[in-house]
């Protein structure tokens, strides 16, 4: 049930007015999975939100993002494909995109998250949750009015990050985009200026150019998708500038201004840029600001260190769960971060022994060692794993080995325009894999084998007997195994 909030804020030596085994502080699906496997596990539970139940993902980041790239993707795959010419001619009909992309973003309300956080039998208290010393948590409702939680056995804490903004000059007056505004947005811009080149600036950039904006993508380094293969930045940026995108490699915004006519950016050529809108998609930072970490001995702002178990370093009760701990920034890693804290909570309550070897019950080994990611653009970039680059750096003896995903006879049928690449890293001493990757339309669902290879440790030897059905694009890792074995 919603608590509402009473009495004045309390000092550390008074009464809590609520003890709980576990109290969680953010209500996204981070924090709606520790709350639910600790209630799982038979613990009581309290979680605090001061915004949506359900989280920067479910209204601004990862459903909404994704609802207003499908139609894009689809429309993209379809023109690769004769028969279907005078249907893909036409613009989408961004009334529909946006009206589906709002249900999808259940129209920004939370009514449905907060039924299953009830039906957990978890406590939900609305309202800015702080720590107030070791085990409490003072939650501030809307009226100012305070309540103080105490936790018997654990806080968690899973509030995310923000948009991190450059301290640029104008950058207040110019009123930009970050991706909540991106993905919320309910009018296509004539021009958009994308700035950065990352996971969200890429997608972004892929949505709204199909959906008839005017992209300029501006990227401070030599290509996008820096954390991937260079391959996959290069087919990307390649397929942007396709359909329209004006894709501007190794340039920076040096101040702006915002006027009746839109946005200038002064870029470090000394040159302007105009538009409509402009999106800064140039980092993230740590939700920590406000989050009372000074009362415990830690920096408020900072990203919270922790050990695999996801208990904060040097406490034996706080935990950092999800992307404040700055481990993996992606909503599924950090539902598995959720899952892996729940059950070390339960069981140190509990009394029970902990299993925190390398990929033990009690242990995110995954975080170091297969992290899976997609990238929605067209082309799909999906990944998993150390890149060759890290692998290297990381001092493995490595080969990698590389496919021409339009070879393939299923990616051949999938689009006439097919174009695409997928690698594996091979460890040499070992014989498994330690890294794959992706890039082509359709490879998103191709990234769980890949995870469950890296994952599992499977020896290529025993990958030769997965036969991939013909003819799929799946058929990409028999010609990959071809081609290591020689």
């Amino acid at each position: 049930m919603t608590h509402a909030r009473t009495d004045d804020t309390p000092t550390p030596e008074q009464a809590p007015d609520h003890t709980y085994d576990v109290v969680v502080v953010g209500a996204g699906p981070v924090g709606e999975n520790v709350a639910d496997r600790a209630r799982a596990a038979g613990l009581s539970a309290a979680i605090v939100e001061s915004e949506l139940v359900g989280g920067e993902c479910s209204y601004w980041a990862c459903m909404p993002s994704k609802a207003l790239l499908r139609p894009v993707l689809a429309q993209a795959d379809a023109r690769g494909l004769p028969g279907l010419e005078r249907m893909t001619a036409g613009p989408l009909d961004t009334r529909a995109v946006l009206d589906r992309r709002d249900g999808f973003a259940s129209d920004w309300k939370d009514d449905g998250q907060v039924e299953w956080v009830d039906s957990t039998g978890t406590d939900l208290y609305r309202g800015h949750g702080r720590l107030a010393g070791e085990r409490r948590v003072t939650v501030t409702g809307a009226d100012g009015q305070v309540t103080t939680l105490a936790a018997r056995h654990a806080v968690a804490l899973c509030t995310g990050t923000r948009a991190a903004l450059p301290d640029l000059p104008g950058m207040a007056g110019a009123r930009p985009w970050t991706s909540r505004e991106a993905t919320s947005a309910e009018e296509v811009p004539g021009r958009l200026a994308v700035v950065g080149g990352g996971v969200v600036g890429a997608e972004m950039a892929t949505a709204w150019q199909g959906l008839g904006a005017r992209v300029t993508l501006l990227v401070r380094g030599g290509g996008l998708l820096s954390g991937m293969e260079p391959f996959a930045g290069e087919l990307v940026a390649e397929s942007l500038r396709a359909a329209g995108a004006d894709v501007r490699t190794g340039v920076s915004v040096t101040a702006l201004a915002r006027d009746a006519s839109g946005v200038t950016l002064t870029l470090d050529d000394g040159s302007t840029l105009q538009a409509d809108e402009v999106l800064f998609a140039t980092g993230r930072a740590p939700r920590t600001g406000d989050l009372g970490l000074d009362t415990v001995g830690l920096t408020p702002g900072d990203w919270l260190t922790v050990d695999d178990t996801l208990r904060v370093t040097g406490s034996d009760w706080l935990y950092a769960v999800g992307d404040c701990n700055h481990r993996a920034l992606l909503t599924h890693q950090g539902k598995y971060q959720a899952r892996v804290a729940g059950a070390a909570i339960a069981a140190r309550a509990q009394g029970r022994p902990l299993d925190t070897g390398p990929w033990g019950a009690h242990s995110a080994t995954a975080d170091h060692a297969a992290v899976p990611q997609v990238v929605f653009t067209d082309p799909e970039a999906a990944s998993v794993g150390l890149t060759l680059a890290q692998a290297e750096a990381a001092g493995h003896r490595v080969r990698a080995v590389d496919q021409d995903l339009a070879a393939v006879a299923g990616a051949a049928l999938f689009r006439d325009d097919y174009r695409g690449r997928a690698r594996m890293v091979v460890d040499l001493d070992r014989d498994i894999l330690l890294g794959v990757t992706f890039v082509g339309p359709g490879t998103a669902e191709l990234l769980q084998s890949a995870t469950i290879a890296v994952a599992g440790e499977v020896p290529l030897d025993r990958l030769w007997h997965a036969v991939p059905a013909y003819p799929t694009i799946s058929e990409v890792w028999l010609r990959l195994l071809e081609n290591y074995r020689g």
